[in-house]
């Protein structure tokens, strides 16, 4: 869906507690977060003004998230 936030407490409310302990105490985690949620912004910027922008560099776009949410999920994981 368009303009759908894919927040990580969105996305894994039964890490929320992790989530908040892991970007307080683990600086790594906090910065790909940082990052992810950057990202996911500036999708949902896109999808929600209509730019002008190629479907694929949207799509190359989604992909970075999908990546970025792996690693992070992983790191809630492990």
């Amino acid at each position: 869906m368009l303009g759908e936030s894919h927040d990580l407490m969105h996305e894994f409310p039964e890490y929320a507690e992790k989530i908040g302990q892991l970007r307080a105490n683990d600086t790594s985690f906090a910065k790909l977060m940082k990052d992810y949620d950057a990202l996911d912004n500036r999708i949902r910027e896109l999808e929600g003004l209509g730019a002008p922008v190629a479907d694929e560099t949207l799509e190359d776009l989604k992909k970075e998230r999908i990546q970025m949410k792996d690693t992070l999920y992983g790191l809630l994981r492990g």
